[in-house]
C-alpha cells in the first residue's frame, strides 16, 4: 500500500484526489498542456499500481474508478493518433483504438454505477457545444452539482437513454462547465 508521510498519513484517496485537483490546477494556469496533463495522469495512474475496484459501493471508488479508465482511455487514443495513417503501425493503431474503446465503455459503466449509488439526485445532463464536427451532437456532460470536479463527459448511446429516462437529461446544448480543455486537441 502506497503512503505518503507530509505531517500525517494520507489514504491512497487523498494522494489519488489531491494530484487529480493538483493536475486540473496547473492546466487552468497554463503550466501544463492538455498533452502533458494527459501523460501525467497516466504515469501517476501507473505508478500507484492499483488496479480499479471490482465493487463500487462508495462515491470515492467510483470517481477513482471513472478516472483510472478516463486516464487510460484518453491515453490510448492519443498513442492511436499519434500513429494514425503510418502503414507500418497499423497493427500497434488497431491495438491502442480498441484499448481506448475499451477503457471509455469502462468509464461509461462507472459513470452508470456512480449515478445509481446516488439515486440521480443532484444529477444534471446535457449535450455540450464541441468545436470538433466529430463530436457534435454526441458529446455530453454530466455534472453531480453536489460533488466537487465530478464532471463526467460520454458519447454512449445507451447511457444516455438512462439519462433520459431518469429525467435529468436537458436537451438544450450548453458549453461545458471545463469548455477549454474539451475543445483543445492534443
Amino acid at each position: 500500500m502506497l503512503i505518503l508521510y507530509y505531517s500525517e498519513r494520507k489514504s491512497l484517496f487523498d494522494i489519488f484526489f489531491e494530484n487529480r485537483s493538483s493536475l486540473i490546477l496547473k492546466y487552468e494556469n497554463g503550466d501544463i498542456s492538455k498533452k502533458e496533463f494527459l501523460e501525467n495522469n497516466y504515469l501517476f495512474v501507473k505508478s500507484m499500481r492499483l488496479n480499479p475496484f471490482l465493487k463500487v459501493d462508495s462515491f470515492e471508488k467510483g470517481m477513482y474508478n471513472y478516472q483510472y479508465y478516463n486516464v487510460l482511455a484518453k491515453y490510448y487514443k492519443m498513442l492511436s493518433k499519434e500513429i494514425k495513417g503510418n502503414k507500418k503501425q497499423i497493427k500497434s493503431y488497431v491495438t491502442y483504438l480498441n484499448k481506448a474503446n475499451n477503457y471509455y465503455h469502462l468509464k461509461d459503466n462507472t459513470i452508470l454505477e456512480i449515478l445509481k449509488l446516488i439515486n440521480f439526485n443532484g444529477a444534471i445532463a446535457y449535450f455540450i457545444q464541441c468545436e470538433s464536427k466529430s463530436l457534435s451532437d454526441k458529446l455530453y456532460e454530466i455534472v453531480l452539482l453536489d460533488y466537487k470536479e465530478a464532471i463526467f463527459h460520454s458519447k454512449a448511446t445507451w447511457l444516455l437513454e438512462i439519462l433520459m429516462a431518469e429525467g435529468i437529461f436537458d436537451v438544450q446544448k450548453r458549453k461545458s462547465i471545463i469548455d477549454e480543455y474539451i475543445n483543445e486537441k492534443y
